[in-house]
This record gives structure tokens, sequence and C-alpha cells, in this order.
């Protein structure tokens, strides 16, 4: 049987569908999402500012973010062979090391695109890459202990898009409100990131990846992960109080009780219903974020 020219000529480089697919756009709303209330937050017009807003969003999602996704699927690609097989690295359309090329080569694209909206800018995506490295990359891998690795996700979805765009809007140091809402929204994300790990699990127990369903058994991570999601709340909810919002205080605890009723249904089978809660109790956790920015934007 005639060979054809796919297999005389193996593919040399990863197609745009794969390239696209590795950078994950899926995963780019959590940042952006945090950006636009960093936004918010600074009380700061758009208007006039849409180009800075623009390479912003852009800096958030599709580079830092985009970015980490790189890093991870090709530190992750034996894990993901198990896992997930058909992901562009382990199927082999991203084929040879073009994986950790584009992960480097986004870093600094990334580096530079924060460069040109100021050193604070600058300042906060080199902490967000930073935690992507060393999430995925030996020798750190965060991700080998559930608690450090989440942290840094964690941190890197809510809390720096949220000070990086009050970087981009004032150009200073953010206050003690911004920071303490970027805080607490990033530690109830480690929830969030807790409960995305369940679909792993598999993979990790077996490439010694110490994921907090790991380390805890699906039950006992369910508990804990709602434990955290709901913490963080209840202390955003105090500080509200403690500013004089207690009407936005109100509205995030409304959105908390309607995530704690979904709870009550999550832990019964956390790892049948993790998929679930992520798409109907997350958004809720998210629109809470939104709320808090709204409390704290200076007037006009």
């Amino acid at each position: 049987m005639a060979r054809t020219a796919s297999t005389l000529f193996p593919q040399r480089r990863p197609g745009f569908a794969a390239t696209l697919e590795l950078l994950k756009p899926v995963t780019w709303f959590p940042p952006m999402w945090a950006f636009g209330c960093g936004i918010i937050a600074s009380g700061v017009s758009p208007t006039g500012n849409w180009a800075l807003i623009g390479l912003g969003i852009l800096l958030a999602g599709p580079l830092v973010c985009g970015t980490s996704q790189a890093v991870n699927d090709w530190f992750d690609r034996h894990v993901d062979a198990i896992n997930e097989p058909r992901r562009p690295i382990p199927s082999g359309r991203m084929p040879g090391r073009w994986g950790l090329y584009i992960a480097v080569f986004w870093t600094f694209v990334s580096l530079a695109v924060a460069a040109l909206l100021g050193p604070w800018v600058l300042g906060a995506a080199a902490v967000g890459l930073a935690l992507a490295w060393a999430y995925s990359a030996p020798p750190l891998r965060l991700k080998r202990n559930g608690w450090w690795g989440n942290a840094a996700v964690a941190a890197c979805y809510e809390g720096v898009p949220w000070l990086t765009a009050l970087a981009v809007m004032t150009a200073t140091m953010p206050d003690a409100r911004n920071l303490a809402l970027a805080w607490a929204w990033s530690v109830g994300a480690h929830g969030i990131m807790t409960l995305n790990d369940f679909k792993s699990v598999q993979g990790d127990r077996r490439m010694g990846v110490g994921s907090l369903p790991v380390r805890l058994g699906t039950a006992r991570a369910a508990q804990v992960a709602c434990l955290i999601m709901t913490a963080a709340q209840v202390v955003v909810i105090a500080l509200l109080l403690v500013w004089g919002r207690p009407l936005h205080a109100g509205l995030v605890a409304a959105l908390l009780v309607g995530q704690v009723l979904m709870m009550r249904r999550l832990l019964q089978r956390p790892a049948e219903l993790d998929v679930w809660y992520n798409a109907a109790g997350v958004p809720l956790y998210v629109l809470g974020m939104l709320v808090s920015a709204f409390a704290i934007r200076p007037p006009a």
C-alpha cells in the first residue's frame, strides 16, 4: 500500500485550530471578568480610555491566561495522556516541543504588551506569569500540592487581573479596599479551583499530583471547597457593611444564599455534580464580584 504524503512528511508545525485549543479561550473569561470589575472599582470613566482597556483585556485573557494554559498543558502532557488524551499535545496535533515554544513565546508577548501599559501593569503581569510557570513547571510545580497550586491559580484568575485593571486605569498603587476585595475573591476562587480538579482525579493520582480531591477524597474536598467559597464571601459582606454599603452587602448575601442552596445538592454527589455546580453556582459568585466593585467605586 502506498504511503500518503502525511506519512512521508509528518507535520512539523501545529495548525491554527490546535494552537487556539492549546490557549483554551473558554478559560479567558474569569480573568477578563475580574479585569472588568477592577475597571469599575477604579471609578475612572472608560471614555477616552478604550485603547488602554482593550489592551488590558487582551493582556488578562488571551495573553497571560493563554500563556498559563499553554504552560500547564506542556508540563501536564503525561497526565493529560490519561485524563484527556484528545488535547492537542497528547493527541499529536501539537507535535514535538511546540507546546513549550508557544508557552515561552506567549510569555514574552505578554510582558511586551504589559510594558506598553506602564510599570505597575508590567509588575502585575510579571507576578501573574511567574505564578503560572510556578504552578506547572518544575522545580516548584505548585500543582503537586492542591493547597498551594489552587492558591496560585485563584490569584491569577481573580486578584491579579482586578489589580491590573486598577493599574491600567489609575497608574497608581491600589488602595486598601481594592486590595482587600481582590484578596477575598481570590481566596474564594480557591474553592472553585478545587471543584475544577475533580475531573482529573484518575490521572492526578497515577502521576503523583496531589490535588485536594486526591489528598482528601472527593467528598471532603467538596466540603472544603464550599467552606472556602462561603467564608470568603462572608468576609466580603462584612467589609461592605463596615464601609457603609449595606445594600451591596445584602445583594452579595442574597447571591451567597443561592450558592449555599446549590452547595447542599453538590455535597450529596460531588463527583457527579462538580460540572453542574461550576455552570450554575459559579455565575452567582462572579456576580458578587461585580456588585462589590460597584460598592467601592468612587463617586463621579
